[in-house]
């Protein structure tokens, strides 16, 4: 059962004070916490770092705003939970557990100590909300374009290393421009929201989508064969085909055309993409909403 929970809303003067009423390795402490950008080893490291002056046995930290619960040691019954944040912005709620309970001593040295792990941890929020920037759309909520370029050169060094399979599959939402002409842009919007939501039902844990630019998205397929891509294009097909949109009052009907490449042995990316691409032009050419395989 836990001792208590608290809630950490520091400002710096607040952490020069604790600095000062802590007569212990303060320097040494926030040294290392400057160390990473990584929530898993800002924590591991303040939990190593705090283990002779507060003994645990192990610790759990959650942070839901990027999908993070790490759990490291002996999960126990006894335990003292801080959820932190700094100027009104969240850091997730870290956790230090024990077969005996911590006194109140314990408790308020660790929230002294806390002081120094709460801004390596904004720094960190600040980083990682860059990266997602940087790599994702904000508005499918899929990876962008940037994102594909450089897994899919990776992915395509995996596969000739390891003679795996890679295949991409391009999808183009057809008819998309009659859709903003017609309904407008904010349609337009949804329908991009919706196709991606419909895709991502389609296609399996293991599969990344990406919005490549305007209504055009690619799934990278790791370790799947032609046949296996074909099925799961064929699929994503026909789950867009068989939804509406509805939007202001009225429905709309969407279909996409979609072009499959499979990785040969001399490709490169470039070749890879060329082939997904234009077999997409040809299934459109061929009367749209349909796969080819090149």
């Amino acid at each position: 059962m836990s001792n208590k929970v608290a809630n950490l809303a520091l400002v710096s003067n607040v952490t020069f004070e604790a600095s000062k009423a802590v007569n212990l390795h303060h320097y040494d402490l926030s040294s290392a916490l400057q160390t990473s950008l990584e929530f898993n080893q800002l924590v591991t490291i303040f939990s190593e770092k705090i283990q002779n002056l507060i003994p645990h046995s192990g610790f759990e930290y959650v942070n839901n705003k990027f999908g993070i619960a790490i759990k490291n040691g002996i999960i126990t019954r006894n335990s003292c939970s801080y959820a932190m944040k700094v100027e009104e912005q969240q850091l997730g709620e870290l956790k230090f557990m024990r077969r005996h309970k911590f006194d109140p001593k314990e408790m308020d040295l660790l929230e002294s100590l806390l002081c120094c792990l709460i801004y390596p941890l904004k720094n960190a929020t600040l980083y990682h909300q860059a990266i997602d920037m940087a790599f994702n759309d904000p508005l499918t909520n899929t990876r962008n374009r940037t994102s594909f370029n450089e897994c899919l050169r990776r992915e395509i060094q995996l596969a000739h290393r390891n003679h795996l399979d890679l295949a991409v599959i391009f999808l183009d939402i057809d008819h998309f421009k009659k859709v903003n002409d017609i309904y407008g842009h904010q349609c337009g919007d949804s329908a991009l929201v919706a196709v991606a939501k419909w895709i991502k039902e389609s296609i399996r844990g293991s599969d990344i989508l990406y919005r490549y630019g305007g209504e055009e998205f690619v799934i990278l397929l790791s370790d799947t064969d032609k046949e296996g891509a074909e099925l799961l294009a064929e699929r994503v097909r026909s789950n867009i085909e068989n939804h509406t949109l509805a939007f202001d009052m009225g429905t709309l009907k969407l279909t996409a055309s979609l072009g499959i490449s499979h990785l040969r042995t001399d490709d490169q990316a470039e070749q890879l993409v060329s082939r997904a691409d234009e077999a997409m032009y040809t299934a459109k050419k061929l009367g749209r909403n349909r796969v080819v395989i090149r």
